[in-house]
């Protein structure tokens, strides 16, 4: 089993759905946080674990922690989702007014940034491998969207869109080709730096991408980007578990490779695969599950749920021999009664406002994670 980990951004704010920005203090009081370049959200990460069991302990403990402390600060608590739900959405709060890098971050993209999400990291090694899972994982990326989807409000409305989040976030720079080398992945990298559409190696704000100690040069992870904030736990591994295992498959046939394994023609694959998945993006972010995609194979289309059918059906006779086929088994849950867009959206339909549907899941997110917590993170289970 590969190793796994996340980096979680999350919003902080009242139980009636305020999102108010407390950083500075979380950052200042609390072990093992980060500050976002907006104090509306603050970030923390897992360490790099194989057992499941382990990283779903990782994953509900210092929500916990941040619990207790904002509850010392007042009645604030955490907020779901992945755009700014309520209130104001067109103002910056800086975090750290004296960081050029986020004077530069607020005056290029806004509140357009000012987003909550959940990157997944898979540690991969081999440079060279890791650039074929990166590749493999950029053209399904929109499937991972489609199920995490959790961001069909902004500013108090309903947007129209599945995942808000992707469907405004800036991706940067515009054109992130596939990288067919780790040397044509230095080669762009430096080249990016150069001409300034990146501002440092960081600035590389894609679905997939990779990651390690010394970007471009000494590299040791995947990254997933695309994902919107899911709030249930149980529910975010069995994304990992879906992600896992079709890595695991890539290593087991190289022949996964969309450079290797799509029909569109050899002379402009690598191109047309970019093109194809960035409008596959784009429909995800608006429909999720029920997007038409294209699938990277042969350019035909098939709905996101149908594509994520099929590959779970893969994925779970990759995952039952290495004994981690169990945490798959949300992505059936998902499919069946939608990704936490969907099921807001459907609380809209039922005729709840944004403020209601939002005050719902706060109280959900919560209950769900002491849950957990008292089940199955208790101290004697590290």
């Amino acid at each position: 089993m590969l190793t796994k980990g996340f980096e979680v951004e999350m919003y902080t704010g009242t139980p009636q759905g305020e999102v108010v920005g407390l950083s500075d203090k979380i950052v200042a009081a609390l072990d093992g946080f980060v500050r976002e370049p907006d104090s509306r959200n603050v970030e923390y990460t897992t360490p790099p674990l194989c057992r499941y069991e382990r990283l779903l302990c990782e994953l509900v403990r210092p929500r916990q922690k941040l619990r207790t402390y904002l509850q010392s600060l007042g009645n604030y608590t955490l907020i779901p989702g992945s755009t700014l739900p309520l209130g104001e959405s067109d103002r910056f709060y800086r975090s750290d007014p004296s960081n050029p890098y986020h004077t530069y971050i607020e005056q290029t993209y806004g509140t357009t940034v000012v987003t909550a999400s959940i990157h997944i990291n898979i540690g991969i090694s081999d440079p060279e491998l890791l650039m074929r899972a990166c590749r493999l994982v950029q053209v399904e990326a929109p499937l991972f969207l489609a199920l995490s989807a959790a961001s069909p409000f902004l500013g108090g409305k309903v947007t129209g869109k599945h995942s808000t989040r992707w469907n405004v976030f800036p991706k940067t720079p515009a054109y992130v080709p596939l990288f067919e080398s780790h040397a044509h992945y230095i080669r762009w990298v430096e080249e990016q730096l150069k001409l300034g559409t990146m501002q440092n190696v960081r600035h590389l704000w894609s679905s997939v991408r990779p990651n390690g100690d010394r970007r471009p040069y000494s590299l040791n992870r995947l990254e997933l980007r695309i994902c919107d904030l899911v709030s249930d736990p149980i529910a975010m591994l069995g994304i990992v578990a879906l992600l896992e295992s079709r890595i695991m498959q890539l290593m087991a046939n190289p022949e996964l490779d969309p450079l290797v394994a799509s029909t569109l023609p050899a002379s402009t694959r690598a191109d047309d695969l970019v093109t194809l998945t960035n409008a596959n993006e784009q429909a995800a972010s608006e429909k999720s599950l029920d997007a038409e995609l294209r699938h990277w194979r042969d350019g035909k289309p098939i709905l996101a749920r149908t594509w994520i059918e099929e590959l779970y059906q893969e994925a779970w006779t990759m995952a039952k021999p290495q004994g981690f086929s169990c945490f798959l088994t949300p992505i059936k849950k998902i499919l069946r009664e939608g990704n936490e867009a969907q099921r807001w959206l459907k609380l809209i339909d039922q005729g709840m406002d944004v403020s209601g549907v939002v005050m719902r899941s706060i109280q959900t997110m919560k209950e769900q994670e002491l849950l957990l917590a008292d089940e199955i993170c208790q101290p004697q289970a590290a």
